[in-house]
């Protein structure tokens, strides 16, 4: 069979599990996502590890705690939302509203996330009575696969078809490239290149922009203990490998060396010496300027070996350092996927939300951003002139993806609007996965104007 035939038969067999379970109820529906949901959880340290040995990204327990919280926290952010038959009555409007299947769906997973993110799409695209193709990134097809194998064995234990997620067993770019173009709809997490694959399919996509995230510090917020300890916690997850870790982050000016002491106080590394900043500068791109994957992952000793950086402790959670511009004029103004941050100083807060949002319109836009503040004001001034989808405030930058504490979605996918090149400004969730019948009754007693009065109306 070659690839074509391969891929349609995959098409296939989705559709025919995928039709089956049109008919179920939501507790049917509602009974396979927590059991997925569950069986990935219990195996997120073996599928941790796994990902860490074939990939070589990150580490083991920023994976495990990543699996928890996905699986966890989605379920929990799902649990009792309709998703089948009547999910909305709008009965000022006369209408009512039913969920429909979008049908087989291809999940293009990348290497960085390679486990988390199947179990991240199957759980909602489930929900509304959808089918998966899970396409892995070549690098890290084999714990990718034993992913979906265990959900496959978990469907058949309840009784539902193992087919609804299945998996490219041997990847490529030419297969990838026909699951996309011969799905229902493409749900793509990864660099910027898949993503515009995805859009160039010729099928509805849903697709993520590239990080950058930024921190703003108001004179307002004293704790720098409690930041410090959330960014290390944001930054250092995972070996800095998700797109949510924080990146420069801009301080008033006379509260640096605060602000590092508070660092370095738990447990990070300043790089002081200029001459070793412009070799980290060097060692993070590549000549032709492209994100250098050799440093993608390493931890803080790691990154100075390979920049020729000496004197970084080996249990040092960050590396921290002073940086004197923003935007294009500065390497450093850009996404690293290794625990670095950078410090820049600013005038005031406006200076500060201004710096952030150069750095985002250069790298990053519509991604997602932090603030630190106690002045509401000014918070809203940050929410209103930096470019992204998502801003957290006073929290860790992961919380972005989503969390209990806060209102945003839980999802491993982050919409980035059209400054990212994505369909969506918002977190990629289960109500993605559902197309929607409208059903209008006529609204009586209701005074229709006419076009005269409608253009008189102020």
């Amino acid at each position: 069979m070659d690839n074509k035939e391969y891929i349609q038969s995959l098409i296939d067999k989705g559709r025919k599990a995928q039709e089956s379970i049109e008919t179920y109820t939501q507790e049917q529906v509602d009974k396979m996502v927590r059991a997925i949901g569950k069986a990935i959880y219990d195996a997120r340290e073996e599928l941790s590890k796994e990902a860490v040995e074939e990939t070589h990204f990150g580490n083991v327990p920023g994976k495990v705690a990543k699996h928890a919280g996905v699986c966890a926290n989605q379920y929990l952010a799902m649990r009792g939302k309709p998703s089948v038959g009547i999910v909305k009555r709008i009965p000022e409007r006369g209408l009512i509203e039913f969920a429909k299947p979008l049908g087989v769906i291809t999940c293009v997973t990348p290497s960085t996330n390679p486990t988390t993110t199947v179990i991240a799409d199957a759980m909602p695209a489930l929900k509304c009575r959808n089918a998966i193709i899970v396409a892995p990134h070549p690098s890290a097809k084999k714990c990718s696969k034993h992913a979906v194998d265990i959900i496959r064995e978990t469907l058949v234990s309840i009784g539902a078809p193992a087919d609804l997620v299945q998996c490219i067993e041997e990847p490529s770019l030419e297969l990838t490239n026909l699951a996309m173009e011969l799905a229902d709809v493409v749900v793509a997490t990864g660099g910027p290149g898949m993503v515009k694959a995805a859009y160039s399919s010729g099928k509805p996509s849903f697709g993520v922009g590239q990080g950058n995230a930024q921190v703003v510090l108001d004179t307002t917020y004293t704790d720098y203990d409690t930041m410090a300890k959330n960014v290390i916690m944001s930054r250092a997850y995972d070996n800095g490998v998700p797109c949510t870790g924080e990146q420069t982050i801009h301080v008033p000016k006379g509260k640096e060396d605060a602000v590092i002491k508070a660092f370095i106080d738990n447990g990070c590394w300043e790089v002081k010496d200029p001459a070793d900043i412009d070799k980290i500068r060097q060692v993070a791109f590549t000549p032709e300027g492209r994100p250098n994957t050799q440093i993608v992952g390493k931890l803080p000793p790691q990154a100075c070996k390979l920049a020729g950086v000496e004197g970084c402790p080996e249990d040092a959670k960050l590396l921290i350092m002073r940086v004197e511009k923003c935007g294009k004029g500065e390497p450093l103004a850009r996404e690293i996927m290794c625990p670095i941050l950078r410090v820049l100083p600013c005038e005031n807060f406006a200076e500060g939300v201004e710096h952030a949002r150069t750095n985002l319109l250069m790298e990053g836009a519509g991604h997602s951003a932090t603030v630190y503040s106690e002045n509401d004001d000014n918070i809203k001034l940050a929410g209103d002139r930096i470019p992204v989808c998502r801003m957290v405030v006073n929290q860790p930058n992961v919380a972005g993806s989503g969390r209990q504490q806060n209102g945003l979605m839980p999802t491993s996918s982050l919409g980035c609007g059209s400054w990212g090149n994505n369909s969506i400004s918002e977190n990629l969730t289960y109500y993605h996965f559902m197309n929607t019948t409208r059903v209008a009754y006529p609204l009586k007693g209701v005074h229709s104007p006419s076009h005269e009065e409608i253009w008189q109306m102020g």
